[in-house]
């Protein structure tokens, strides 16, 4: 599968070998481990620049994990995929490249296309599907766009990374033909459509191998195969073996400088443990990113002229309202008269999941926001209803902070500023004037301005030693600990509650946060990090409900938002349930009681359970829609758009889920489900789901006509008969006439997006690709075509099926 090699290619790769064969041994064992966090060294003696490379997917967050260097914030993962949009996802990695290139990166640590093997998945919301067919076109999409933007793409996390729990320890039981034809398969169609230039290997073990060390999948599988020509970068932490590293085709372990490579690789060449041209052939990938990226002096990069300027925030828009989910709607929608719009997230948006999937926005436009700006005067009334975070969140709204660093002696040695409540440095990134070897203490200091009078609660996110001083009275002095091995907890894990103070609407007071910063000797990454958390005082569930009652009865139509938060959905931790946290279900079912024209938007990157479904007149997906979701919700609410996603996994209660097992027992994780995951697992075990994988409503209707088979190419006539234009999903399922057991009653085998006024008749064209025929065969270790007869189902979704046709192969 290996791309043919152009004359462009040729001359890099010539300047690739010139590059190498003036290398030392050190210096290739150099090159291959991170100099720091995010970049790689330079070396000048070749013209070899340091490549930088920065976390993705929904932005480029850059090498400042900071509010203050802003990023374009797209929608979620799961939203790109809801739009079954290849192209948008293409447009969606040009703009990525055109904000890696204004902030100076190379290599952007992107796309995620881990499967939804469990809705329980607490990373769900940065993978795309529960389908390999669909994951892997939308994956192949972003790449194709960023990469054309002359960025480099690693297409994560290679493979089986499914769940969170022990990500760093777990073996991941699977066959080899559940490998195949699930994991493996969006990574194989990346690698032949869009030909990435990096890969990145998991966390996890799989089969008794971990993945940085698992020659067979990636020498065998991912290179030789697949014909696979990038570089393959260790996710952070994870490479753990010199020698089994390198022989297992890993060619870079981040970060840097203390990690298996470097001396200790030079150290294992020259102690006869490894050969040097094992060495070679990793630097060699690495220098082809370079001069692909244009970092090696004397080679033409792959993209000389960048595509035109992108504006992202009209991108941004668009990629929402297009991935929103319209599942049910009663006559609802579009909206009509006036509105009481309900619900804390309607007012403090969730636009991003957590982890380092965090970018920072320029702006955030929420509902609210949104709704006023596109409502006449006076038709639109707010009322909070429920607030989700049960939990402290970053100090954010009403803080005024900057950060203080002081020596041993208490002397200042710099400072910067903080957006919010939240200090992330990664080994170099501290500010002007500050060292590791220098920094003692750093306080987050400034004042905080409530908007609401009560008791507040503060916290702190980190381990070590605080102390917390609130309207100069301290609250807290000691050294704040955890039982948790994840050495990210700091970033990821729950704030502790450490002081509740009474303040009063309007009037600032002094807070400050003081850190005593300590590095444990050997630490694989130099990283200060802690947060200062808030709680605005929490009133009675019942009084906020009712008020949101009374806003209902008087409106011609409520919108609830109700949403997850990010101590419910973020890396480093799986879900336990599927329930929307706090009383958000109590608020729907209130105001659907007093309100029948209620319209509930779900602020989730993954499913959630819905148990009032069926209760009110509407129900909304909208993801985490990215920095412009206010306003494109606003777009889709008032009909001047169509909600155009589709579900790209399936949505049902946990109690029904064929597969929820994410927790390991004795360090392993058995798949024992096999091929049978998402909706191939729903239809066999006969379950029926809230909402089914491919579903979604329009503003428009639509007829099809006629399908008409030519080999396995179908053509599909479809037209409006509605009132409006419209986007519809033409989606393409493959069903064996004779069912087995062993295979999936039927798999999504195409789809094809068409555009049409109201009256107006539009073709659908749909290849079925020949993989759709063909099982991995454990025996023969190989694929295998099965012949037979088939049916073609044409559907609106898995369980809407609109025409049908039979082919022989």
């Amino acid at each position: 599968m290996a791309a043919t090699r152009t004359q462009a290619d040729e001359a890099r790769e010539a300047v690739v070998e010139a590059a190498l064969a003036r290398l030392d041994l050190d210096a290739k064992a150099r090159l291959l481990s991170g100099q720091d966090m995010w970049t790689l060294p330079a070396l000048p003696e070749i013209g070899l620049a340091s490549l930088v490379m920065s976390d993705g997917p929904i932005g480029v967050r850059g090498v400042r994990w900071t509010a203050d260097d802003t990023s374009v914030a797209l929608p979620s993962p799961t939203a790109l995929a809801a739009t079954w949009d290849p192209e948008l996802a293409r447009r969606a990695g040009v703009l990525l490249a055109q904000e890696a290139r204004r902030k100076g990166v190379h290599v952007l640590l992107a796309p995620t296309v881990n499967l939804h093997r469990s809705p329980l998945g607490g990373r769900h919301f940065e993978a795309y599907s529960e389908d390999p067919y669909l994951t892997g076109l939308i994956g192949a999409g972003y790449v194709t766009g960023v990469q054309s933007g002359g960025i480099g793409t690693t297409v994560k996390h290679f493979v089986a990374n499914d769940a969170e729990t022990d990500r760093f320890t777990v073996n991941n039981i699977a066959s080899e033909r559940a490998l195949r034809e699930l994991y493996l398969a969006p990574f194989e169609t990346i690698v032949e459509n869009a030909h990435p230039w990096g890969i990145m290997t998991a966390y996890n073990t799989v089969n008794g191998t971990t993945m940085t060390e698992h020659r067979y999948l990636v020498n065998e599988i991912l290179r030789g195969e697949w014909g696979f020509d990038g570089y393959n970068v260790s996710d952070w932490m994870a490479a753990r073996s010199t020698v089994g590293a390198l022989e297992g085709g890993l060619d870079v372990a981040m970060p840097g400088p203390d990690t298996v490579y470097g001396e200790a690789l030079a150290a294992a060449v020259r102690d006869g443990k490894v050969e040097e041209s094992v060495v070679d052939t990793a630097v060699r990938n690495v220098l082809r990113l370079a001069a692909r990226v244009g970092a090696l002096e004397g080679a033409e990069p792959a993209v000389t002229e960048p595509p035109a300027q992108v504006d992202g925030e009209a991108l941004a828009r668009e990629i929402a309202r297009r991935s929103f989910v319209l599942v049910r709607n009663q006559g609802a929608l579009p909206l009509r008269g006036t509105v009481a719009l309900i619900g804390a997230a309607a007012r403090d948006a969730r636009v991003l999941g957590g982890g380092s999937a965090t970018v920072f926005p320029a702006r955030i436009v929420s509902p609210l926001e949104g709704l006023t700006a596109a409502l006449p005067e006076g038709s639109l009334t707010y009322a909070v209803g429920a607030d989700p975070n049960t939990e402290l969140a970053v100090a954010d709204k009403g803080f005024t902070l900057r950060a203080v660093c002081r020596d041993a002696e208490g002397r200042v040695i710099g400072t910067a500023s903080a957006p919010n409540g939240q200090i992330q440095w990664m080994g170099s990134d501290l500010p002007d004037g500050v060292t590791h070897e220098t920094l003692h203490t750093v306080e987050l200091t400034g004042t905080y301005t409530p908007r609401e009078t009560g008791p507040h609660t503060f916290g702190i996110k980190g381990l070590g030693a605080f102390t917390l001083t609130v309207a100069g009275t301290t609250y807290y002095d000691d050294v704040q600990g955890t039982d948790s091995d994840d050495p990210f907890i700091s970033f990821f894990g729950a704030p502790e509650p450490r002081a509740q103070v009474e303040l009063t609407a309007g009037e600032p007071v002094e807070v400050s946060l003081t850190h005593v910063v300590s590095i444990p000797e050997g630490a694989p990454i130099k990283a200060v990090g802690f947060t200062l958390a808030h709680q605005e005082p929490t009133r009675d569930p019942d009084e906020l409900i009712a008020e949101a009652v009374e806003a209902a009865r008087a409106a011609d139509t409520a919108v609830v938002v109700v949403a997850t938060t990010d101590r419910v959905e973020s890396e480093g931790f799986d879900r336990t349930d599927l329930n929307l946290p706090g009383h958000q279900d109590d608020l729907v079912r209130a105001v659907a009681a007093a309100n029948p024209n209620t319209v509930v938007v779900v602020n989730s990157g993954s499913p959630v359970e819905l148990p009032w479904r069926e209760d009110v007149a509407a129900v909304l997906l909208s993801w985490f829609p990215g920095q412009e979701g206010g306003a494109a919700l606003a777009d889709v609410l008032t009909g001047a758009e169509e909600p155009g996603g589709r579900l790209p996994t399936t949505w049902g209660s946990l109690a029904d889920a064929p597969v929820t097992q994410v927790v390991p027992t004795d360090g392993e994780l058995p798949y024992t489900e096999g091929v049978f995951i998402g909706y191939r697992a729903w239809e066999k075990e006969g379950r029926t789901p809230s909402y089914p994988f491919g579903h979604g409503l329009g503003y428009t209707e639509w007829t099809y006509q006629s399908l008409e088979l030519d080999g396995t190419t179908a053509r599909i006539r479809v037209q409006n008969t509605g009132d409006r234009p419209g986007r519809e999903v033409v989606q393409v399922y493959l069903a064996p006439a004779e069912p087995d057991a062993e295979r999936p009653a039927r798999v999504l085998a195409g789809f094809a997006q068409v555009a049409a006024a109201p009256g107006e008749t539009v073709e659908a064209v749909v290849e079925i690709p020949r993989r759709a025929f063909e099982i991995w065969d454990e025996k023969t270790n190989s694929w295998s075509f099965v012949k037979g007869s088939y049916e073609i189902q044409v559907s609106r979704s898995i369980v809407d099926r609109r025409l049908t046709g039979t082919i022989n192969v």
